[in-house]
């Protein structure tokens, strides 16, 4: 019955939460899929401009706020960012692998240098408790596993980990989603909804992934 249920409400996790960490917000799209949960939320972007956007765009609901900042594994790296031509949604840190062969048309129009840092120290720079929020999601093009790298001493505050990840190397040295199911499983996390939003016959698929702390 349980899984029945996983299939027919993906957002289940929504209902049993009270806060969500969202690292790759963008523009917020989820802003009221959100506030609809009546859940606090903090959202982290590192384009300039779409941070502005996301600010604009979330400046109505009292419970959610936005970050500038581009988290990795370590603090004060400088990182060569690439913009994607999609309004910023494919951005990485990392170059576009196969990526390409799923979406030839979005393609890479410039870089900006950023400098790094760690969710563990964002949450400690800005005193962010982490009773309110019990989800961690991840949408960083490539680099979700560098990002739950730099959160192994917050990781154990969260009861689910939501991330998406494609079986196949989008990004060049990009993490693929066996490599995020193998670090959450060493940390006590094991994969309880996975679904498919994409793919390619040639290539492999990509995937929206829950893990629920064991």
């Amino acid at each position: 019955m349980f899984l029945i249920f996983l299939k027919k409400n993906p957002n289940f996790y929504l209902e049993n939460i009270s806060g969500i960490i969202h690292v790759g917000a963008n523009e917020g799209q989820e802003r009221k899929k959100y506030e609809k949960y009546s859940l606090s939320v903090i959202w982290v972007e590192p384009i300039p401009e779409i941070y502005d956007q996301l600010s604009k765009n979330i400046s109505n609901y009292p419970n959610q706020k936005a970050f500038k900042c581009l988290l990795s594994n370590t603090d004060n790296q400088n990182v060569e960012f690439k913009i994607a031509n999609n309004n910023g949604a494919s951005s990485s840190m990392f170059n576009l692998g196969l990526h390409s062969e799923v979406w030839p048309e979005v393609s890479y129009t410039k870089k900006i240098s950023l400098k790094s840092l760690t969710l563990t120290s964002l949450v400690k720079q800005k005193k962010i408790d982490l009773k309110k929020y019990q989800a961690l999601l991840i949408d960083t093009q490539g680099s979700e596993l560098l990002v739950l790298r730099g959160s192994v001493e917050i990781l154990e505050n969260f009861k689910y980990v939501i991330t998406e990840a494609a079986d196949f190397e989008s990004y060049v040295n990009g993490c693929k989603i066996d490599d995020l199911s193998k670090f959450l499983k060493n940390h006590g996390f094991k994969e309880i909804f996975k679904t498919k939003f994409a793919d390619h016959p040639k290539v492999g698929s990509y995937y929206d992934v829950v893990y629920q702390k064991v």
